[in-house]
């Protein structure tokens, strides 16, 4: 960005654009060196410092001559064990947020570090997209608890929600009231707007900021693993439940659980979390002891639930259970102003994670984007950037390099919200020959999506990233279409 772009940028926001709000110093800790290894190269590759070792007496003499944001420790190791290390830590002023990864058959060792300082846990197989989505959380939930202490009665919020016009002062007012609470509360919005960034921002600044937040992405789950999810299971509850399961309710405990969308949860199972609202109880699958819990309860949604309910798709007296405070969090197109601010953060976001230095953007490219209508909202701005900041080869972004992409998905406003001849040509170079053609629009949205994680191996953020659109909403796309990529794993070899 030129440098009369960034005079547009606030101060405020200028301070919060440091590389240190972005990526994270990380420790892995695993006895096995191709588990080791393959968990560093997926971090680095998302724009992480990462140092290993093999071992939690080599950790605690790591940790002697450098502090890290992040340790990511295995939980079964020859000597002192990762349940024995999170022990140790606790007892040491070493400042970062841990993350056990754990076998099945350990869960509930898990959930023990939990209770002794762990952020959170990943369960034996998982992807490399898990692993970042979680690192990521951890760094940014270790940066609120930092930050509170400088923005008293807000939390970190400030640190991370970008932006300074009407509609976001009037956000983190309410955000900031609401937090002092522990009522439930309902985020609303358009996908890509921040919901779940807004959550974690009501926990950061509440007095259950020091409890774990626990988060449930709703979409992505069956019936039967959503119940599983929520509640935990017992062993032999169904096929496959080889173990006894904690559940997200359960983890929550003291804390806060966050049901991202949470209009996609089943009917039945509707009723079941209606009960745990109204009597904070609930059993696990396959058991009847009734456990109790202390949990707030954030929900989010982007869609109509008025019109949910009157479809029969939501049940009226769970709504009310959650709209006890509804928050609206405001399209893109209605905060403008903030967009300059936006692009600055993106760039830096993106230079950081490309280690070079910032790209420009010429002042009409920054002008273009400033109009468009963003569909996807913040995060299809984010991509735009992103991609752009990829593709660069010097010298500053034009408008030009910027339209085609803007027409492709449709984000270009009412003065320019034809789509070019040119731009459907792509569409239809990309979904080859004859695709095209006779094809309903929804046919058309379903080959492309396929065709792109086909071309990306099934990896969804990379997939999301080249179609400009969210992760989620790929993750419901890919639900919706029952459509099963293949996705790369780590476990210890047998």
């Amino acid at each position: 960005m030129r440098k009369s772009n960034r005079q547009q940028t606030t101060p405020q926001a200028a301070a919060l654009f440091s590389p240190e709000s972005v990526a994270g110093q990380i420790l892995i800790v695993d006895d096995h060196r191709q588990a080791r290894e393959s968990m560093a190269d997926v971090l680095r590759a998302a724009g992480h410092q990462v140092e290993s070792t093999a071992s939690a007496s080599e950790a605690l003499n790591q940790l002697d001559e450098e502090s890290f944001d992040c340790i990511v420790t295995d939980l079964q190791m020859p000597g002192m064990s990762g349940l024995e290390f999170i022990h140790h830590l606790g007892r040491l002023p070493h400042g970062a947020q841990i993350l056990m990864v754990t076998a099945h058959a350990t869960v509930a060792s898990a959930v023990d570090a939990m209770r002794h300082g762990a952020f959170d846990y990943i369960e034996k197989p998982f992807d490399a997209d898990q692993l970042e989505r979680l690192v990521s959380r951890a760094i940014e939930h270790g940066r609120q608890q930092d930050a509170s202490t400088k923005l008293p009665n807000f939390g970190a919020s400030g640190a991370t929600m970008i932006g300074s016009s009407a509609a976001m002062k009037s956000l983190r007012m309410q955000i900031a009231q609401v937090s002092r609470t522990s009522e439930t509360v309902l985020i609303v919005g358009e996908s890509g707007t921040g919901k779940e960034l807004v959550a974690r921002a009501i926990h950061a600044a509440s007095s259950r900021s020091q409890a774990p937040l626990v988060s449930l992405n709703c979409p992505v789950l069956s019936a039967q693993l959503m119940e599983s999810e929520l509640f935990g299971h017992e062993r032999g509850a169904f096929t496959g439940a080889e173990g006894p399961r904690t559940g997200r309710f359960e983890l929550a405990d003291q804390g806060t659980i966050l049901l991202d969308e949470v209009t996609e949860i089943d009917l039945a199972l509707q009723a079941k979390l209606l009960r745990v609202l109204q009597e904070k109880s609930f059993e696990r699958v396959g058991c009847s002891v009734t456990t109790y819990v202390d949990v707030r309860v954030l929900a989010t949604s982007n869609r109509n639930l008025q019109a949910e309910i009157a479809a029969g798709r939501f049940r009226e007296d769970l709504y009310y259970r959650l709209a006890v405070v509804p928050l609206a969090v405001p399209s893109l197109r209605d905060r403008r102003d903030d967009i300059p601010d936006l692009i600055a953060h993106f760039l830096l976001r993106s230079a950081q994670r490309l280690q070079r230095n910032p790209c420009e953007l010429q002042p009409g490219a920054v002008e273009l984007l400033c109009e468009c209508q963003w569909p996807g909202n913040v995060r299809e701005l984010e991509n735009i950037i992103s991609r752009a900041s990829v593709l660069n080869v010097g010298g500053p972004i034009t408008a030009d390099e910027l339209r085609g992409w803007l027409s492709l998905h449709g984000s270009t406003s009412g003065a320019r919200g034809e789509r070019s001849e040119s731009s459907a040509n792509e569409n239809t170079a990309f979904l080859g020959k004859g695709m095209a053609c006779g094809l309903s629009l929804e046919t058309m949205e379903r080959k492309l999506i396929e065709a792109t994680l086909e071309r990306f191996g099934g990896h969804r953020a990379k997939t999301a990233q080249a179609l400009g659109i969210g992760l989620r909403t790929l993750s419901g796309k890919i639900k919706e279409y029952g459509y099963a990529p293949r996705t790369k794993v780590f476990t210890k070899a047998a």
